[in-house]
Parts: structure tokens; C-alpha cells; sequence
């Protein structure tokens, strides 16, 4: 049993999207902290803030440590997060003498923040990929159909008649400008978040920023300063999300229609009805306007997490992790549906 249509087995299939899930996955997030652990010890000596020796003893246990997940979900239950006993059961396999410099200098914030970012970054190259597809998908048919006639609609009434064209390019049109949004979000997205206890790193002294600037380059990610309390960038992100689903949303509704009045366009592939068997209809179309309403909503939560109450806060955190995955699975499902949905346009317009 699922409380989410997003893993449910059965709803999946129409609302989930399978690679954007993975991303999300406790394997995932589990992978993505370990990262930042190893990055952090090869930083840490690098920069001579611990031996080389501790360095190299700590990633010779991170390449086959396994940490023992029951233990990590009564962890999560009483300490909020995960980190304290993922480090506990790593800083005992790591062992004496070298256990001590497991995670020297950094919080739980900054491995689970940064283990976000490095599994956004993967979730948001296959979103970047789907999305392509349906500007292709588009532009295909409007070259196919560009030419044919339309009746404008306005308020719901015939207005004046329009090429398919004209309709088909303010479907695809919106994606584009998606397209170069999130090319301009990435620089700020892909970054690290390392910052200690409270943001000011006052572990590591003098030599914070040079651990900081080591830490990114070997994570692939891009230098910052500690943003553990600013998630502007996160709502900013979430805002990209709805709108993609948002204009997903639109071309779905106007398939619906069109579908509905049965003259302006021919689809393949219909949904049946159990009562009806002479009926087809538009599952897709209408999964992206539920999809467009769903992340529409979530919006408005992602901007309530940016209410944090001075250097960190619990509550607006824990909200974020109840918001943002299903946001992106939705986004990824509802491209991934629209790209379906265009290939099953047989005919559009006259």
C-alpha cells in the first residue's frame, strides 16, 4: 500500500514517472551522503586539516560500507534526521585511530542538503531530456499541420479562424522559455552547502573556504556560501516546476477540448470506460491539467519553507522534504505523459 499515486502500484502507471523516482529512493539518498562524506574526508587532508593517513583510512571504508538502514530509520526517529547515526555507524567502521575525523567540521544539514542537490542535479538531467522530446514532438507537428485551418476559441467561444500552426506553437513555445530558465537556474542550484553547526564552519578555522572550494570541485558541483537557511533557490526551482507543469497542463486542456468537440483533432490510443465501450477518453490530456493543479498547489508550500527561524529551522526543513520530490516526480510524469500524448495526434485541424 502507497499513500502516494507517485509509487502507488497502480496509479504510478498513469502519475509516476520511474527515473525521477529512483532519484528519491532511500539507495539514492543514502549513495549521495556517502559522496559527500568521501568528498569531505579527501578535502579534509588534502588541506591538511587531517592526516592523509585518516583521509585514506576513512575512503577505504566508503568503498564498501553499507550502513545498517533499520538502525538509520530509529535514528531518524529520534534525532529528525538521518546523519547522526549514518556517522555513528561510519565512525565505528572506520575505527580507531581514524573514527575520530569521520564528518570533522560539518552538520547533518550539509550532508543532506548536498545530497539533494547531487540527486536534483541527476533528476533534473533526465526532466531536461523529456522536455526536449516534447519541443521536438511539437515542433514535428507543426511542421506537419502548420498549414491546416482552426477556428479560434475566446472565452470558450469561436472567435476567428486561426492556422493549427498558431495553436501548436503556443504549446511548444512556453517549453522553450522553460528550456532557457532552467539553463540560467542551474549555476545556482548545482551548488554545495557546507557550513557546521550554524553556518560559520568554526571548525576548520582559517582554512574553511579552501575546504569548502575542495569539497565542491570534488562533488562536481559548484563553490558557495553556506545557504542552510536561504532556500530561495529551492522555491525558486519549485516555481520552475509548476510552471513547466503548468504549460503541460494547458496543452493537455486544450486536447480535451478539441477531443470533446470531435472535429479539430484525431488521437489514437484513447482511455476505455467500463460502461461506455464505444467511448475514448483523453487520459492523458486530463492527467496534465491534475498534474499542472497538483504542482500549482505544492507552489505555495515550497514558498512557506522559506520561513526559517534564524540559522536553521526543523519544521520548514521537514516541509521541503514533504514538498519538493513529488513536485519533480510530477513534473517528470506529466512531460513524460505529454510526449505520449503528441505522438497520438493523427490529425489536427482542416
Amino acid at each position: 500500500m502507497s499513500v502516494s499515486p507517485f509509487d502507488h502500484p497502480l496509479l504510478s502507471s498513469l502519475l509516476g514517472d520511474e527515473e525521477a523516482a529512483r532519484h528519491f529512493s532511500v539507495e539514492a539518498d543514502i549513495a549521495a551522503m556517502l559522496s559527500f562524506e568521501r568528498g569531505l574526508a579527501e578535502a579534509e587532508a588534502e588541506c591538511g586539516v587531517i592526516s592523509r593517513e585518516a583521509g585514506a583510512a576513512i575512503v577505504k571504508v566508503l568503498v564498501s560500507f553499507r550502513p545498517d538502514t533499520a538502525k538509520l530509520r530509529a535514528g531518524v526517529a529520534k534525532d529528525g534526521v538521518v546523519v547522526p547515526e549514518l556517522v555513528r555507524q561510519l565512525t565505528a567502521a572506520v575505527g580507531e585511530p581514524h573514527g575520530e575525523f569521520v564528518h570533522l567540521g560539518a552538520t547533518s544539514q550539509d550532508v543532506i542538503d548536498t545530497s539533494l542537490v547531487l540527486r536534483l542535479r541527476q533528476a533534473i538531467e533526465h526532466i531536461g531530456l523529456l522536455l526536449s522530446e516534447n519541443i521536438v514532438r511539437l515542433a514535428n507537428l507543426e511542421q506537419e499541420f502548420a498549414g491546416r485551418a482552426l477556428m479560434a476559441m475566446t472565452r470558450m467561444q469561436p472567435a476567428i479562424p486561426i492556422r493549427a500552426g498558431d495553436r501548436i506553437a503556443s504549446w511548444r513555445a512556453p517549453l522553450e522559455r522553460h528550456q532557457q530558465r532552467l539553463n540560467e537556474q542551474s549555476g545556482r542550484l548545482f551548488v554545495v552547502q557546507f557550513g557546521g553547526a550554524a553556518g560559520t564552519l568554526e571548525k576548520l578555522g582559517d582554512k574553511a573556504a579552501v575546504v569548502r572550494a575542495s569539497l565542491a570541485a570534488k562533488l562536481g558541483l559548484g563553490d558557495a556560501p553556506q545557504w542552510q537557511s536561504q532556500r530561495a533557490v529551492l522555491a525558486e526551482f519549485a516555481g520552475w516546476l509548476s510552471l513547466v507543469a503548468g504549460s503541460l497542463g494547458k496543452f493537455g486542456q486544450d486536447i480535451a477540448l478539441m477531443a470533446q468537440a470531435g472535429t479539430d483533432i484525431r488521437l489514437s490510443g484513447g482511455g476505455g470506460s467500463s460502461a461506455m465501450a464505444h467511448k475514448q477518453n483523453p487520459v492523458k490530456a486530463e492527467a496534465l491539467v491534475a498534474l499542472a493543479r497538483f504542482n500549482a498547489t505544492q507552489l505555495a508550500g515550497m514558498h512557506q519553507v522559506l520561513v526559517h527561524e534564524q540559522e536553521r529551522s526543523g519544521a520548514a526543513w521537514t516541509l521541503e522534504w514533504l514538498i519538493l520530490p513529488p513536485m519533480v516526480v510530477a513534473t517528470a510524469a506529466a512531460l513524460r505523459l505529454a510526449a505520449e500524448l503528441a505522438a497520438q495526434i493523427e490529425s489536427l485541424g482542416h
